[in-house]
């Protein structure tokens, strides 16, 4: 099936943000002088927002510095969000020929509101017509409501669409939004995890995504 509308998950499915989001987490554990989180570690951490984030990357017994480790996270992000963070291979090719073929896009993350406009503004430009973060009031994945609001946004017919992500909380979205899932191999999930959560298909790379979004 062709679809005419595609909502992407952003991080570990449209852009790699590991290693500014680890930077960031262990910004705030030296803060309070608690030992560092590994890239590993962190990438099994992200998907929920950053409040659950810096509270999974706290020590055990240590959850009431979560407020004060937060304010360390948000403001080092602020500064440092985009310096490592980058499309992964091919998918700006894949975005553009989606706009080439009039596919409508939008972008729903749990990553700030504000972040989340300023790198898709930055990698995506206005190839992207509609970018929903984490902000008040608007339920976080994997509620429904943010890939609801953006259907509704791109005035795009839900059964036309799809939702396209690289992790378990984007399985759930998409099946608490009534639309297809499809899974991407490069983000910051196994496959093992992938498959657990119910996940149809799983696609190596941004090229074949391209192929099934087209055709």
């Amino acid at each position: 099936m062709r679809f005419d509308a595609v909502i992407w998950d952003l991080d570990g499915t449209l852009l790699d943000t590991l290693e500014d989001l680890a930077a960031s987490v262990n910004a705030a554990m030296a803060a309070f002088g608690y030992p560092a989180r590994s890239l590993d570690e962190v990438r099994q951490m992200v998907g929920n927002g950053v409040s659950n984030l810096v509270l999974r990357a706290l020590p055990e017994g240590r959850k009431e510095d979560h407020a004060a480790a937060l304010a360390v996270f948000r403001a080092h992000y602020a500064e440092h969000y985009a310096d490592a963070t980058r499309p992964y291979p091919g998918i700006i090719e894949a975005v553009d020929a989606l706009c080439a073929r009039g596919v409508a896009m939008a972008v729903v993350s749990n990553k700030l509101d504000a972040v989340t406009k300023a790198l898709c503004r930055l990698h995506f430009g206005g190839r992207i017509g509609v970018v929903i973060g984490d902000r008040p009031g608007l339920p976080r994945k994997p509620a429904p409501d943010s890939v609801r609001l953006a259907l509704a946004q791109l005035r795009a017919d839900p059964a036309r669409a799809v939702y396209v992500g690289d992790s378990e909380v984007d399985i759930a979205t998409a099946r608490n939004a009534g639309l297809p899932c499809i899974s991407v191999g490069w983000g910051f999930r196994p496959a093992r995890v992938l498959l657990d959560a119910g996940a149809g298909e799983i696609l190596p790379d941004a090229g074949t995504l391209m192929e099934r979004l087209l055709n």
